[in-house]
């Protein structure tokens, strides 16, 4: 019993730090909007994005058994129950802010994600092709935010937090691949650094957060987005470190400081601009 309880502990544990971040992300997108801070939004979008890469990593997947394999042994059932009573509490929350569309998208799309699309006696999987996986997550997440953002302001911010975010988590996702490679690789899924290697990537990833930054400048000149210039220099920042720093085959070597690198300006940076930004004197 005890030797099943910590992998599912683990399991249960780990969409924890991206539910949270997820969270934040939303603040961010809502002051980029102008729209003021409401908490209960917050906290569903957490729950349905704990409940989506709960089910994601429970339904396990061939790759997972190398990417994941500390979750090998867990107690499944138990985690898509959890992540399926969570989403439900998510969408009723959202139901009563009016919002009743954005929860079912990234939980649809991730079934897909997860298990593929047969048609015919064939299965197309959203995690096939370099980039396509990339694309899905970030397509998904930044297109469920914006719904959001649509929900409570104007189109023009809406469309704006999709394609910041939208572009954003698509290079998240990349920087992820580059430390899942052997999984993916044994699992017959070509991913960006597995086609054009790491030090292809980081130049794609480059270029990609400059093209991205020096447009959200623009939409913050303009007035189009409010002008959250702490959020987006930190934005820029973190990414410059990850690109330039982080190397995913020392923390597969198991180098602690590489880890360090990848969870503090990936999945930190949210909290960390925030930080920033609500400081005395900023």
């Amino acid at each position: 019993m005890a030797r099943r309880s910590l992998p599912t502990l683990h399991l249960l544990g780990s969409s924890v730090i991206v539910a949270v971040s997820g969270s934040l992300r939303l603040h961010i997108a809502f002051l980029l909007a102008g729209i003021p801070a409401i908490i209960p939004i917050y906290c569903a979008a957490g729950l349905i994005i704990y409940a989506t890469y709960t089910i994601d990593r429970a339904t396990g997947s061939k790759e997972d058994t190398v990417n994941k394999a500390e979750l090998s042994g867990s107690n499944r059932k138990i985690g898509i129950a959890i992540a399926l009573f969570l989403f439900v509490i998510g969408a009723v929350i959202l139901a009563k802010e009016r919002i009743i569309a954005a929860p079912f998208v990234p939980f649809l799309i991730g079934g897909l994600y997860s298990h593929g699309i047969r048609l015919h006696g064939h299965r197309y999987s959203l995690k096939g092709g370099a980039g396509v996986k990339n694309a899905v997550i970030g397509m998904t997440w930044g297109g469920t935010m914006a719904m959001i953002v649509w929900d409570c302001a104007d189109a023009i911010p809406a469309l704006a937090i999709f394609m910041y975010y939208g572009v954003k988590l698509f290079c998240n996702s990349v920087v992820y691949d580059m430390k899942d490679m052997r999984g993916d690789a044994a699992a017959g899924i070509m991913t960006i650094p597995a086609s054009f290697g790491v030090s292809g990537s980081r130049k794609m990833l480059l270029g990609a957060s400059f093209g991205l930054h020096g447009m959200m400048a623009v939409l913050l000149l303009s007035g189009t987005l409010r002008p959250e210039w702490i959020i987006m220099a930190y934005s820029f920042f973190s990414f410059l470190v990850v690109i330039g720093c982080y190397n995913p085959e020392s923390e597969l070597a198991g180098s602690r400081v590489q880890r360090f690198i990848r969870e503090y300006f990936i999945d930190g940076e949210s909290a960390i601009a925030l930080l920033i930004r609500y400081l005395p004197g900023s």
